[in-house]
């Protein structure tokens, strides 16, 4: 591998990636994501971010610990409760979509490759002002769970479950 295209940064939406892993019947390991992706001597990691919502301050504490002892940097975000007029149902979500754009941008100038776990149609457009400064994106969701839209943009998807042998989380 040439010195084009080295510097990689991950950007992981703990919450989308949970409800795919769920749908998938198997969890990823976070240590082994970071191993599988800089397997390469000649990929130097920048960043790694894990976004991840939470119903109070404690919540996931040993689990958030974990991830930054892993070298992950953790941003939370305190669930919040929407009712639903149509359902009549009180439903909880924490949208770390912006956190992850603006977490994008202010560090394009560190990397050249980016890695973002997640299918959420709302990141079209960022991907699309990434590709535009020649960077590689890579998106990996699951079938069922990607968006059209987001899909399109990117340079590469990887489906979850290709990675399965590489990433699956195999001890308690």
């Amino acid at each position: 591998m040439s010195s084009v295209m080295n510097r990689l940064s991950i950007f992981i939406d703990g919450n989308n990636m949970f409800y795919a892993q769920q749908k998938n019947g198997w969890f990823f390991d976070p240590r082994r994501v970071l191993e599988y992706f800089t397997h390469d001597p000649e990929v130097m990691l920048i960043n790694a971010f894990w976004y991840t919502g939470l119903k109070d301050h404690q919540d996931q504490r040993g689990f958030r610990d974990a991830l930054i002892s892993l070298g992950y940097t953790v941003r939370v975000k305190v669930l919040k409760e929407y009712y639903d007029d149509n359902s009549g149902r009180i439903s909880q979500k924490a949208n770390l979509d912006i956190e992850i754009v603006v977490d994008m941008f202010n560090t394009v100038d560190q990397y050249d490759r980016v890695i973002l776990f997640s299918g959420d149609g709302d990141f079209e457009r960022a991907i699309e002002l990434l590709r535009s400064k020649n960077t590689h994106i890579t998106v990996v969701s699951t079938e069922g769970m990607i968006a059209r839209e987001l899909r399109n943009a990117t340079d590469r998807y990887i489906d979850l479950n290709d990675l399965r042998p590489y990433i699956e989380k195999t001890d308690g």
